[in-house]
């Protein structure tokens, strides 16, 4: 895949490094020419000098051919504009936007943005958002029969219960984490764009659940 990111302070460069030894191309966009001084020498992607929200420069960074956008700069406003422009103008799907107000992330992702606050932010938090798939486990019992993960979510089970998705991946929903928010859903709640979705679910059973939830509901099924 190839993913363009906006800025290059330590966040930018670490994503821009990490992204390219799992075998993506990337190109990193910053205003300041000397800031790509933090890549290295090793790193082989295109280093391009301008704002992250103008069309010209988003294109000479590839944007076209590009299936993740992360908008990791030092200012909230060029961030979510970026997002905006890499989502709305160029149709990229996965767009991740750092914030510095966590204030605003309700209001971002209405956008239909996601957001990963600076409190919160760890640079295993903004690849989930980049290349969301699978499960990402957060924690196992002793015997590592059980454990708890945030599974990627299709956008399928938008606008249906939780029991349902509970009835047929045979997980249980431990929490629901909605605009930057952990809630406790309960089996009327319905799931909304932009929810991460925590489960408890045996060890041996990772690869079916992961399957349901990327599949989506049973089309024969009920709501």
């Amino acid at each position: 895949m190839h993913i363009v990111i906006m800025g290059c302070g330590r966040v930018g460069s670490a994503l821009a490094q990490t992204l390219e030894q799992q075998g993506h191309t990337v190109a990193v966009i910053d205003r300041d020419p000397t800031a790509f001084r933090r890549l290295g020498p090793g790193f082989g992607g295109r280093r391009v000098t301008g704002v992250g929200f103008d069309q010209d420069t988003l294109r000479e960074a590839g944007i076209e051919e590009a299936g993740a956008f992360a908008a990791v700069s030092s200012g909230d406003n060029s961030n979510i504009i970026s997002a905006r422009v890499a989502r709305e103008m160029f149709g990229v799907e996965n767009v991740a936007a750092r914030i510095y107000d966590p204030r605003r992330a309700e209001v971002y992702q209405r956008l239909g943005i996601p957001t990963v606050a600076t409190v919160r932010w760890t640079a295993d938090q903004m690849l989930r958002r980049l290349l969301p798939s699978g499960a990402e486990p957060l924690w196992r019992d002793p015997t590592g029969g059980v454990q708890l993960a945030e599974v990627h979510t299709s956008s399928a089970w938008v606008g249906h219960k939780i029991s349902r998705l509970q009835e047929e991946t045979g997980v249980r929903v431990a929490f629901v984490t909605r605009l930057g928010e952990a809630i406790l859903p309960s089996s009327q709640t319905v799931l909304q764009e932009g929810d991460l979705v925590h489960v408890m679910m045996r060890t041996d059973e990772v690869h079916k659940v992961e399957a349901s939830f990327a599949k989506g509901p049973d089309e024969e099924g009920g709501h």
